[in-house]
């Protein structure tokens, strides 16, 4: 296993990761261990904006929406 120091880290950091790590039952080194590996396995998203919006609202059911009858254009301005 390989070994990691991490240095400058912020007071505050270390105190959110030590209330984390003790909310979760685990040591500060674990909790750091399981963030890492959260941090570097996670998927990048859909690239596509519909998709990402659709899979987040799919487990709701979705929505349907009426959508309103076309109507013939207008006749365009005239510069007379």
């Amino acid at each position: 296993m390989a070994s990691i120091t991490i240095r400058n880290l912020d007071d505050a950091v270390k105190t959110r990761l030590r209330v984390r790590a003790a909310a979760n039952g685990h040591s500060m080194e674990e909790e750091a261990r399981i963030i890492l590996r959260e941090a570097v396995e996670r998927r990048t998203g859909p690239q596509n904006l519909a998709h990402a919006i659709r899979t987040r609202f799919a487990p709701l059911g979705g929505v349907e929406l009426e959508l309103p009858a076309r109507e013939p254009m207008r006749d365009p301005p005239g510069f007379d």
